[in-house]
């Protein structure tokens, strides 16, 4: 489980779907047994003391009306499509339940900035931007031969680290397919790797909990 500050106040929490169950009851022992709403983004605690959770639903995770319900779609394995973009480097693979069964990433080279100036920094910034419209292009090619076979199978497409760079590759009018399934989620990565790829099916597993503590007694 991983938090961290939110914007607004409260913290966000991340809770594996297998401990969420056992995440509602700590609450409810805390604050005292919740009232459960229904909300676009999943489900809304609100306990008796003023303390309340966001539960957000994983993507591709349906919206139920209750904790039980929400509990079991989240732990339910499915299939979601994976696109971690940042800078040369991208990664693609699909997630079946917990288990990363389809991956590729791949790397080209771009150069990064420099502080030359006159023609110089020109030179330097059209090279750098024809090898970042190169990079992308082979995100593209990847994530049209590896996830589009797979489009009919998936309940969700979970983008991760440069969000242009996501935008970039799912701009292009062959995936509008997997641009219909992209999730609201993501995910803050480093440069895609293999392993930063198979870390990425638990994040886009986790149910994500915005958690606001009861206002202080005056």
């Amino acid at each position: 489980m991983t938090s961290r500050p939110a914007a607004g106040g409260g913290r966000w929490v991340e809770v594996d779907p297998a401990r969420v169950a056992r995440w509602i009851e700590g609450f409810a022992d805390r604050h005292g047994p919740p009232a459960t709403s229904r909300q676009d983004y999943g489900l809304l605690l609100a306990a008796p003391d003023g303390a309340s959770a966001e539960l957000h639903a994983p993507p591709g995770v349906p919206s139920t009306p209750d904790v039980a319900g929400f509990v079991a779609a989240a732990i339910a394995p499915r299939r979601i499509g994976l696109l971690l973009a940042r800078k040369g480097a991208v990664a693609v693979g699909v997630a079946e339940g917990e288990e990363l069964v389809v991956s590729k990433v791949d790397t080209r080279y771009v150069q990064g900035r420099t502080a030359a100036g006159g023609w110089s920094q020109q030179r330097f910034a059209r090279r750098r931007d024809n090898q970042a419209k190169a990079a992308m292009a082979d995100a593209t090619e990847l994530a049209a031969r590896l996830l589009l076979p797979e489009v009919g199978t998936l309940t969700a497409l979970v983008g991760g680290g440069d969000r242009r760079a996501v935008d970039t590759v799912l701009a292009e009018r062959r995936l509008a397919p997997l641009a219909a399934l992209r999730a609201d989620r993501l995910l803050d990565v480093p440069e895609p790797r293999h392993a930063v790829l198979v870390a990425a099916v638990t994040a886009a597993r986790a149910v994500r909990i915005l958690v606001r503590d009861p206002e202080p007694a005056q």
